[in-house]
């Protein structure tokens, strides 16, 4: 594997972690689809819980072996707990506890046009096309959160995709916030909408998108498209976040020794 020069910067991917095991086989599939889109860029990946590495422990790896530039990019949709606090948390310690590290803070994935991008590719390879638009109202389907300005994202991303043609899209939340698929799918159906499609916004499966199935089917959606997965769009998005952070990072909380 290509290995770019200690002192360019690593890209370390950092995921929430599951159970689950296929959510780092997706992770993985991701970062190598990164990786072959830019071969002269170092990615790494990291997990804050239930798998390996921790991200602790890779960016002591590469503090051994002379790397000193790193740019963290949250793998993550929305700025919720574990952007705010979880990963700035770790990062800030890692920086004391490794003199020399400079690590620098990309932002979170979402919004982007490319995330929107990708939800319409999994809709396509759910059967739909773009002809159906204005027949088929779309539920947005998130893992959800307790952060308001979380839940405000995917009400906003819901408004801006239904001025794209589609007959309605409404936000769903599989915890933390309502409604659940079910319901926004069940009050489309009620408004007379003819196509009912759900476009599940999570990146990889688990147990909350398990949920988010779970809840189309009861509804009975006619259309159920994957999580995002590895799709091309969101392995571009890594870079163009990758991109950016190295001009213009997210600062780090000050942390004392």
């Amino acid at each position: 594997m290509f290995r770019a020069p200690a002192s360019a910067p690593v890209l370390l991917v950092i995921a929430h972690g599951s159970r689950d095991p296929r959510h780092a086989a997706t992770v993985q599939a991701l970062t190598r689809r990164a990786r072959a889109l830019r071969p002269g860029v170092r990615v790494e990946t990291a997990y804050l819980d239930f798998n390996a590495p921790r991200v602790d422990q890779v960016l002591s790896a590469l503090h051994a072996e002379g790397v000193r530039d790193v740019v963290a990019l949250p793998l993550l949709l929305t700025r919720a707990f574990h952007a705010k606090a979880d990963v700035p948390a770790v990062l800030a310690e890692s920086t004391i506890r490794l003199p020399g590290l400079s690590i620098r803070l990309a932002e979170v994935l979402g919004p982007s046009p490319l995330l929107t991008q990708a939800l319409e590719r999994r809709l396509w390879e759910a059967g739909l096309t773009p002809a159906d638009r204005a027949s088929t109202g779309v539920v947005l389907a998130s893992a959800g959160s307790s952060d308001p300005e979380a839940i405000a994202v995917i009400a906003e991303i819901a408004r801006e995709w239904r001025h794209t043609g589609w007959c309605a899209v409404r936000p769903a939340f599989a915890s933390a916030a309502l409604p659940r698929t079910e319901d926004a799918a069940r009050a489309l159906r009620a408004e007379g909408v003819r196509r009912v499609a759900v476009a599940p916004y999570v990146i990889a499966p688990g147990r909350l998108p398990d949920r988010i199935a779970a809840g189309a089917d009861a509804a009975g959606a006619d259309v159920v498209a994957e999580v995002l997965g590895a799709a091309p769009e969101l392995a571009r998005l890594l870079l163009h976040r990758f991109d950016a952070a190295t001009t213009s990072p997210v600062r780090l909380p000050a942390l004392t020794a």
